[in-house]
């Protein structure tokens, strides 16, 4: 790192447990984003800041007017643009030195696997099952944590699934086969800072599996009530009979967090 990078980073630096190596391993990282709204704002601005190197973000919409709510990477002027464009300027101003690659479509397949297998992490700020789960296969396949969160009316959900392990549960696990209703904001509504805090947290999360710092939400759900405030967590267990992670999965950790 230079000096100019040493002084932006040096509130991190200064941190117990964090140091320059926790930073250095940072500006060599690589994490995918899987959405730019509501959860993706957050989350993608918080990780450039931190200084991530090179965040990958996908997203295939366009902004609209009802997005500017909650989706804090975009303005009024990016009406009608890519939401991946107007990330990367968004990005590029906060923090110059992350390297953004847009991809303006929905990732699936092959090319949601290769995207996976590209990054060190990849955090899942989707709105919707079909795509958590695609996303939740391709991290397991391609041994990579997974930072999931979901938010919907004053309610939000966060956990840590480590296919970079190969232990504890994954995201199906804890959804079995999807039978779920799907919510979503337009049907249901969201307040906008419960997205603000869940997205906050999917960063941290990022942040912790990626250095190796303190405890990261591994096979523990978070979940937020933001109308009383309150924060749960729940022991997540392995699904014996996953088709995703039962056939892979290992008892212990084969490394620590943060040196794969």
């Amino acid at each position: 790192m230079n000096d100019d990078q040493l002084l932006r980073y040096s509130r991190q630096i200064m941190l117990p447990d964090f140091g320059v190596e926790a930073q250095q391993r940072l500006n060599d990282a690589h994490v995918l984003i899987i959405g730019a709204g509501g959860l993706g704002s957050p989350a993608a601005l918080y990780l450039a800041a931190a200084g991530v190197g090179r965040l990958t973000i996908a997203d295939p919409d366009r902004v609209d007017v009802s997005n500017l709510q909650r989706q804090i990477l975009h303005g009024q002027r990016d009406l009608d643009r890519p939401k991946v464009d107007s990330a990367r300027e968004r990005l590029a101003d906060i923090n110059p030195d992350t390297r953004v690659v847009p991809i303006a479509e929905r990732l699936e397949d092959a090319a949601l696997q290769a995207a996976v297998a590209a990054a060190d992490l990849v955090v899942d700020a989707s709105d919707n099952f079909a795509t958590r789960f695609a996303v939740n296969a391709a991290c397991w396949q391609a041994g990579r944590a997974l930072v999931s969160g979901a938010a919907i009316r004053y309610e939000g959900q966060l956990s840590v699934f480590r296919g970079d392990l190969a232990a504890g549960p994954c995201y199906q696990c804890l959804y079995r086969d999807g039978t779920e209703a799907e919510q979503t904001c337009a049907e249901n509504g969201i307040l906008a800072p419960i997205v603000g805090i869940i997205g906050s947290l999917q960063a941290l999360e990022a942040i912790k599996v990626l250095t190796g710092l303190g405890e990261p939400l591994d096979g523990r759900l978070l979940i937020l009530d933001g109308r009383s405030l309150e924060l749960r967590t729940l022991k997540l267990h392995p699904d014996p009979d996953c088709p995703v992670c039962s056939g892979t999965r290992v008892q212990t950790p084969a490394h620590p967090a943060g040196t794969g």
